[in-house]
């Protein structure tokens, strides 16, 4: 083995063997439900600890997004996305109460995105894969520095 090859592997993010396993869950969400709540019910029905959103296509008629100006010190901007959207992007993890992040498109094409703060209403569909790694465990802490609900990463 070569010397960064033996670097890498005294570091323990990057040992050569499985951290963790994947197992996968597939559900299609219908017209009129909530998505952040179904996809945060559906991980804890299934007792997953370290779910993710691994893939979601569909259409939404609303949302509700925080946007990226959030700090401790200033109040956070959200909007109210309204009419039909594609869902070009939604990723995130299920712990707790979640965190999951969304790109939403209309239909000139543009996109507007943010942190899913609820309210992101099926249209026609929401084609949903989670992964749970099945070795970890994730919660939300509130982190000092930043002020926020934070993930934290345990190994089981």
């Amino acid at each position: 083995m070569n010397k960064m090859a033996d670097e890498l592997n005294k570091n323990k993010r990057f040992r050569s063997e499985p951290r963790s396993t994947l197992s996968c869950y597939a559900l299609r969400l219908k017209p009129g439900q909530e998505i952040r709540e179904c996809l945060l019910n559906y991980a804890k029905a299934k007792n997953l600890e370290a779910p993710f959103v691994l893939s979601c296509v569909g259409s939404v008629t609303q949302a509700t997004l925080r946007l990226a100006n959030a700090s401790r010190d200033t109040p956070n901007e959200i909007i109210e996305v309204e009419g039909r959207h594609e869902i070009v992007s939604l990723v995130g993890t299920l712990a707790d109460e979640g965190h999951l992040h969304a790109s939403l498109s209309d239909k000139d094409g543009h996109v507007v995105g943010g942190h899913v703060m609820g309210n992101m209403k099926v249209f026609t569909t929401a084609e949903v894969v989670i992964g749970n790694c099945d070795m970890l465990s994730f919660t939300r802490e509130i982190d000092d520095e930043t002020g926020f609900d934070e993930l934290v990463v345990k190994e089981k």
